[in-house]
Order: C-alpha cells, then sequence, then structure tokens
C-alpha cells in the first residue's frame, strides 16, 4: 500500500511519502520537481518525453514546456553531479529526458505499527465469497460491513472502519502485519456461501499476538435467517473480548426485503464514486425503498445519494437539501438506534444552520456508536467552521486512527482544519497527498498556497477547480456553508481571494 522507494548515489527517493533524502538528510524538493524525478527515476534509463513528463507534474492541466525546463534545472542544481562528474538527468534533444543514472528499488518504507488502544480492539477482514456465483461477492461484502457495525456499536470495543478493512480485500492474509497497520490485536476472517435460499458461514476470531484461535465457528441457516446470524456471531465475539455480562447495544431495525438488502449493499459501494455511478445509486436505492418503505438504511443512503449529487453538481439547490434532508429525518424516524442515519441527518442540519439540532444529533450519533469514523470526520468539519479549530483537529484525527485508510473526503477535511488553525505547509501536503487531490479539495489547496505567497501555484490550482465548478464564486459557497464564526469565515475567504477564486 505504499509506493516504492528508490535510492541512487547518496540519495532515497520516496514518492509515497513525498521525500527526498542525501545521506539521510533530508532535502528541499518542491512538489513539482519531486514529481518530475519520481516519473525519472522510476524507469531510469529510459528517455521520458516533455509531454508525458509535463502530464506527471501538472496533471491535467496546460502548461508551456519552459516550465519543465526551468523544473529540470532546478533538479540538476539540487541533485549536483553524479559520482562521475556527469549529469543525473540527461537531455535528449527535441524529445525529452532520461535519468542517466542506476536507481535500485528498496521496495516500500515499513509503516509504523499504530498503538493499541486502550480497550479490546478489532478489524474485521472481508469474508471470503466461496460461491461459484460472483455475483454473490456484494452480499458477502455486506455481511462483512454489518458486522463491522454491529460490532461497533459496542462501546468497550475498539472497531476499525469499513474502508480500511476492505483494503485487505482479495490480499493474502498475514495478520500480524495487518494487525500492525490497523493498530488492532483481534481480527475477525471467514468466508460465506449463499445458494439455494440458504447460507453457510464460517467465522474465526484470532489473536495476531498470541496467533491463538479464540472463537471459531460454522453456521449453516436458511437465507432468512441472516441477520440472526450476524446478531449470534457479534454476541460470540462480544463474549470473548469482554464476557458474559456485557449489556447489549439497543437493537438495530432489520431490513424486511432480502432483494432491498442487497440492492443497498450494491448501492453503498458506488457513494464516493463518479457522478455516473452516483446515479446507478441513486436508481438502486429507489427500488430498495419502493420494495422496502420501512427500510431506513436506504433512506440514510439515498439522502447522502443527493448529497453527493450536490457536490458533483458543483453547489447545493434547494430542492435537492430539503429532499436530502427529508430523507435523512425519514431514516432516523423508522431506526432512532441507526447511528449513520443520525450523523448523516446531524450533518445536513448544519448546512440549514439548524445548530442546536444538529449538535444534539452528532452526539446522539457518538452515543450509540462512538466507533462511527465517518461521524467523527463529519463533525471535524463542522467544528471547525464554528471557530472550534482544536476540537476539529481532534476529531478528525480520531477519524483516522478508526479509519487508518479512510476515503477522500477525509484528507480534505484534515486540509482544511489545518488551513482553519493556519498550518498552511502541513495542509498543501494533506491537500497534495494522492488520496484526495480532487476537484473540491482544489479550492482549499489553492487557499493555503496563496497564505504562503506562492501565487503562481495557487493560481494554477484555481484553474482546475474552475473546469470542474466553473459557476463557483466565493459569495455562493460562503453563504450556503455552515459557518458559526465570523473570523473563520473571513479567514477562508481571504486565502480564496487571495487565491483569485471569483467573487
Amino acid at each position: 500500500m505504499q509506493e516504492t522507494r528508490f535510492a541512487f548515489g547518496p540519495f532515497v527517493l520516496d514518492p509515497g511519502a513525498g521525500t527526498l533524502l542525501r545521506d539521510d538528510d533530508p532535502v528541499a524538493i518542491g512538489y513539482r520537481g519531486l514529481k518530475l524525478l519520481a516519473a525519472l527515476v522510476g524507469r531510469a534509463g529510459e528517455v521520458l518525453g516533455k509531454a508525458e513528463l509535463m502530464d506527471a507534474a501538472w496533471p491535467g492541466t496546460a502548461v508551456e514546456e519552459g516550465n519543465l525546463t526551468v523544473q529540470i534545472a532546478q533538479l540538476r542544481k539540487l541533485l549536483g553531479p553524479a559520482a562521475d562528474g556527469g549529469e543525473w538527468i540527461s537531455t535528449v534533444p527535441r524529445v525529452g529526458y532520461r535519468f542517466s543514472g542506476s536507481a535500485r528499488k528498496l521496495g516500500a518504507a515499513k509503516r509504523r505499527p499504530l498503538p493499541l488502544p486502550d480497550k479490546p480492539s478489532i478489524a474485521v477482514l472481508p469474508f471470503v465469497n466461496v460461491s461459484n456465483d460472483p455475483e454473490q461477492e456484494p452480499f458477502t461484502d455486506g455481511l462483512t460491513e454489518d458486522l463491522i457495525t454491529d460490532l461497533s456499536r459496542i462501546p468497550g470495543l475498539f472497531v476499525i472502519a469499513r474502508n480500511s478493512s476492505f483494503v485487505y480485500k482479495g490480499k493474502a492474509v498475514d495478520v500480524r502485519a495487518i494487525a500492525d497497520d490497523l493498530g488492532v490485536r483481534y481480527l475477525l476472517e471467514g468466508s460465506a456461501r449463499r445458494t439455494a435460499g440458504r447460507v453457510r458461514i464460517n467465522a474465526q476470531l484470532v489473536d495476531t499476538l498470541s496467533g491463538d484461535h479464540l472463537w471459531a465457528e460454522r453456521f449453516d441457516r436458511e437465507l432468512e435467517d441472516i441477520f440472526a446470524v450476524q446478531d449470534e456471531v457479534t454476541g460470540k465475539i462480544v463474549e470473548a473480548l469482554l464476557g458474559q455480562l456485557w449489556p447489549p447495544p439497543r437493537p438495530r431495525k432489520r431490513p424486511g426485503n432480502i432483494d432491498a438488502y442487497d440492492l443497498c449493499v450494491r448501492a453503498r459501494r458506488l457513494m464516493d464514486d463518479t457522478p455516473q455511478a452516483a446515479q446507478e445509486a441513486h436508481l438502486m436505492l429507489t427500488r430498495a425503498v419502493s420494495l422496502d418503505p420501512d427500510y431506513a438504511e436506504a433512506y440514510r443512503w439515498l439522502a447522502m445519494n443527493h448529497w453527493m449529487g450536490w457536490v458533483h453538481s458543483g453547489g447545493p439547490t434547494e430542492a435537492a437539501r430539503g429532499l436530502a434532508l427529508e430523507l435523512a429525518r425519514k431514516a432516523v424516524t423508522i431506526d432512532p438506534a441507526d447511528a449513520g442515519s443520525r450523523w448523516i441527518l446531524a450533518y445536513l442540519l448544519a448546512y440549514e444552520h439548524s445548530f442546536t439540532e444538529a449538535d444534539a444529533e452528532f452526539a446522539k450519533a457518538i452515543e450509540l456508536d462512538p466507533n462511527e469514523a465517518d461521524t467523527w470526520a463529519a463533525l471535524s468539519d463542522i467544528e471547525v467552521l464554528a471557530g472550534r479549530v482544536e476540537e476539529g483537529l481532534e476529531h478528525i484525527r480520531k477519524a483516522f486512527r478508526l479509519n487508518p485508510f479512510p476515503a477522500s473526503w477525509y484528507y480534505l477535511a484534515l486540509g482544511q482544519a489545518q488551513y482553519a488553525a493556519g498550518d498552511y505547509a502541513a495542509a498543501i501536503d494533506t491537500l497534495r497527498s494522492d488520496e484526495t487531490y480532487r476537484t473540491s479539495s482544489r479550492r482549499f489547496l489553492a487557499a493555503s498556497l496563496a497564505q504562503l505567497g506562492r501565487l503562481e501555484e495557487a493560481r494554477t490550482e484555481v484553474e482546475l477547480f474552475l473546469v470542474a465548478n466553473p459557476g463557483f464564486t466565493i459569495r455562493h459557497w460562503a453563504a450556503t456553508e455552515p459557518f458559526r464564526d465570523d473570523a473563520m469565515l473571513a479567514h477562508f475567504v481571504d486565502g480564496f481571494r487571495k487565491a483569485g477564486l471569483p467573487e
């Protein structure tokens, strides 16, 4: 999950971490230079055309060839002469450039193990679909996700979020390495087979420190009993980790129609994808609601689907906002114990400036599920715009701990919090990471660059942002964001103006 590092001469280049070391000391290299060097060193000895190199350093941006020439000259000066007195980077006239030195791959830098929490910690690895039918893959994923949700509602446990667990889907399981990556002691792994109206589930709980299997069991039931099986598996794990006396959480309302459940599982996998995928998810969720009008989760994701529609269209409309809020309220009414519905309602209420109600819903979501990483990430966004920057930073760090490999919007929330704190260099590093370098994050990246006086880079990011958001104005953004602090609003507006975003 880490990019390969390269060694050449006295240098070690780590493209994933964005660092260049000379004899173990950091070298001050710019973002564009690092991207160019990574492209050249990664294909040492090959000639890379100018267009290819410009695309590596300025993806999606039309830039003059002179920019590349300047960056190459700066790299040569930074690297100095090679051991033989020649240059590390050779010019191939009228074609491009070649890295002339010898570079060797070092492999990924070892990720530092995360410290264990002060309570039993667990990650649920994606269950393996052992059916002969690949169409059952979403069902198996849904089983994994539901077990994660059920366990995360236990206050005595620390449970890793779905996004991070699914990083390991389809990969060979090295339980010790995974435990180090996620910072947990226990792993739940298993398999599922669904066929002819029945489901067979094998599950085992592993203590990664000792290598012992604390519990293992096989379930062979009618498909209609799948949710009872999930409850039983959850109960067995809680008993193994916390003992029999731990009080069960308030029960969730389960779907009454298995086809609606299947549609919802498929749809929620598309939520953070392209506008086309969001439209496909919308159709699935609408069908799920029609099949099971009392299915809270379908309403919850349909509300978020409308929210993502705002994002993809460049800004909210009154009709979309009203409908999303109505759907989120419906989800909470159907299942008041669903923390996911609560935090989505809280987030939408904040955007309506119904702050007192939003705060109450966030608090209830955390009470119902203290391990729901998305709640903490969303709350960070709202807290920062309320002027409570330290609380916002604390919440987003908690979200990252529960979800070490999160969705891209976590990085946007972190970058926004870092900008609010005046830590512009950190915000730039965060918002330029591959995980979140998207159009919606570029406005904050541009503002951070502008605050450091890097106006040319800021203007480039503004141009890229406006390609996807041509109707954006500072005035509309300021009016629709859930600010509660005038000074914080002024801080963001100042950065946007310096970067050159339209009034």
